[in-house]
Order: C-alpha cells, then sequence, then structure tokens
C-alpha cells in the first residue's frame, strides 16, 4: 500500500507542477506564451491556437490533480472492520466491594456553655 501511496503523490506533484508552469505562462491580457514567439511564429502557430492549447492543458492538468486524490483517498483509505463471527463474551464476576470502615460513634461538636446571666 505505501508504493501506491508513493507513486500517486508523486504524479500529484508532477502534474501540479506542470499546472503551476502553464499557469504562469499564461498571459490574462491574451499575450502569454504565443507573444514570446515573436510576430512570425504567431503567423505560423496562431494566438488562438496557443491559448487554446493553454486552457486546454490547463483543465486537463487540475482535472488530473482532482482524480488522483481521490483514487489516493479511495485506494489507501482504511477497510472498515467487520465484525467477527459471534464470540461468547466472557462474563467476569464483579470485585467483592467491602463496605467503608464506618465508626459508629458520631462526633458532635462540643456545645460551649451559655454564660450565666448577671
Amino acid at each position: 500500500m505505501d508504493t501506491i501511496f508513493t507513486l500517486l503523490m508523486v504524479l500529484i506533484m508532477i502534474a501540479s507542477i506542470l499546472l503551476v508552469i502553464i499557469v504562469m505562462a499564461q498571459n490574462p491580457k491574451g499575450g502569454g506564451l504565443s507573444s514570446t514567439f515573436g510576430g512570425a511564429s504567431s503567423a505560423q502557430f496562431g494566438v488562438q491556437r496557443t491559448n487554446d492549447f493553454m486552457e486546454k492543458a490547463t483543465w486537463t492538468l487540475g482535472g488530473t490533480i482532482i482524480v488522483l486524490i481521490l483514487l489516493s483517498v479511495v485506494i489507501t483509505g482504511k477497510p472498515s472492520q467487520v465484525t467477527p463471527a459471534k464470540q461468547p463474551v466472557k462474563k467476569e464476576a464483579p470485585a467483592k466491594q467491602t463496605a467503608p470502615a464506618s465508626s459508629t460513634t458520631t462526633t458532635t461538636p462540643a456545645q460551649t456553655p451559655a454564660a450565666p446571666a448577671k
């Protein structure tokens, strides 16, 4: 189980690093990777094609990461314990209880005599 978990974690990390690279290469204003190639390359490859590829790669890598995480949870999760067949329950006799030592004489506070009236 540990090797499967390790393999899934490595795949998740690789996909995450690729996703970061793809997102960082994009430009929110539409330039992105296509603007770094210059004018000649953008005429051949096309700005729209580059943006479509980057968007598809982002969604694909994001979905891959989600699937890998869910797969790792399902595979490496602890199985529920099945209760074994009914086994006789051992009953133990309760321990003998002894009454606490109680003294039969109770002490009451001594009363002070009232002072005689003058």
